[in-house]
């Protein structure tokens, strides 16, 4: 037996049950990919990004692990929820223009200590101001540095279009922008390397691109580490009490935190692993996070339909966003339906030994948009359910 028909094994008699469909965690892959991080980490402390995960449970099961400290969040309804829940150190990842949630920061003395804020723009400041409806609690604020890589004068840009804020001369501008005004406080620099961290570089029967990804990302390394030191010093000079310097990101991990202008690194979607993840050299994880679709047809000879799966994630669209066939192992897409709303087929001679009710397990594209589709994890530990979570959803919030 393989090792994935084993687990395929555990996983069916964990969850013999419960009616399909069903989304799990494997605690012991998911215990196994946090310690990867912190290995590769190599000292520096990982900062969970929570849109990765969505769980407060898993959340707080992988803060209370050595190697890991504060929460990367992505909307700040989102920051103050966990803040009130118990998250001391809250980082909002993006910026936002949630002028409630603004007043509402501003005027509570806990929320404010715990959440920091992303800005990129001054304008960005003038929304905070606007929104404060009297609150004047000072507002901790992290700079995000653009970390695209740029060729042939500016002409080619690779990475994603996130700050504005490309040089050492910029962010530092920006810097003294936010310590003139009353009510800000710098205390961190971000910089997110997606098209290092967040791209793969080992991509199948791609062997030309691959190549070239691998090129391009040792470049941008290198271009990367030069500038960001430069932005730090540059930024300590207007503000001495810089707290952090985040970077990072799953598939970069081991790099990044070699910098020693980074203090800390941002990662999550490493503790799920999901399909994107097959594509990289930099690490192997074990997939920890799945879900399950019931068979419901057997419309012929290597064919079986399954309700629902239709569960593509956020990016460019490609067949690399949508859940892959996982287990039994050998099954794929009908390529003419692929993964649909309401029903699949699968094709394949495996399909010919399920029956009606057995359960498919496949992985999701990306990690914690699996969580918008079911409102439970259910926890597994050797071949048993130990634990049912609520997720994002099941906790009543859909945060985007």
């Amino acid at each position: 037996m393989t090792a994935r028909a084993a687990d395929r094994a555990r996983y069916d008699r964990a969850t013999a049950h419960l009616d399909a469909p069903v989304a799990i965690v494997d605690l012991e892959a998911f215990d196994a990919n946090a310690d990867d991080l912190v290995r590769r980490a190599a000292g520096k402390p990982i900062r969970v990004a929570s849109k990765s995960v969505r769980c407060r449970a898993l959340l707080e099961r992988v803060l209370a692990r050595e190697g890991f400290a504060g929460v990367m969040s992505f909307t700040l309804a989102e920051s103050l929820w966990l803040a009130r829940s118990g998250f001391q150190d809250v980082l909002l990842a993006y910026p936002s223009a949630d002028r409630a949630g603004y007043a509402e920061l501003s005027a509570d003395p806990k929320l404010a200590s715990a959440v920091t804020v992303m800005t990129d723009d001054p304008a960005q400041l003038d929304l905070i101001d606007a929104a404060r409806d009297g609150g004047r609690e000072v507002v901790r604020v992290c700079l995000e540095l653009d970390t695209s890589l740029r060729l042939f004068g500016g002409r080619v840009r690779v990475g994603a279009r996130r700050s504005p804020l490309h040089s050492p001369a910029e962010v530092a501008d920006l810097a003294r922008a936010v310590a003139r005004r009353p009510g800000f406080e710098v205390v961190g620099i971000m910089a997110y390397e997606g098209h290092v961290a967040g791209v793969g570089d080992a991509v199948a029967g791609r062997p030309l691109r691959s190549r070239a990804v691998r090129l391009m990302q040792a470049a941008a390394r290198r271009e990367l580490a030069e500038r960001r030191a430069a932005v730090v010093r540059a930024v300590r000079a207007v503000a001495p009490g810089l707290e952090f310097v985040n970077g990072g990101g799953t598939g970069s991990v081991q790099y990044t935190a070699a910098e020693d202008a980074v203090t800390e690194i941002a990662a999550g979607s490493g503790l799920y692993v999901p399909r994107l993840f097959d594509n990289y050299t930099s690490f192997r994880g074990r997939p920890a996070a799945l879900f399950a679709q019931p068979v419901v047809r057997r419309p012929g000879v290597g064919a079986v339909t399954v309700l629902g799966g239709g569960y593509p994630a956020s990016g460019a669209a490609g067949a690399d966003r949508l859940p892959v066939p996982y287990l039994p192992e050998g099954l794929r897409y009908d390529p003419q339906e692929g993964a649909g709303e309401v029903q699949t087929p699968l094709l394949g001679s495996p399909a010919d030994d399920l029956l009606i009710g057995d359960k498919v397990w496949f992985r999701h594209a990306k990690a914690g948009e699996l969580c918008e589709r079911f409102d439970a994890l259910h926890l597994v530990e050797g071949d048993a359910v130990t634990a049912t979570v609520p997720t994002y959803r099941g906790e009543g919030h859909t945060f985007l």
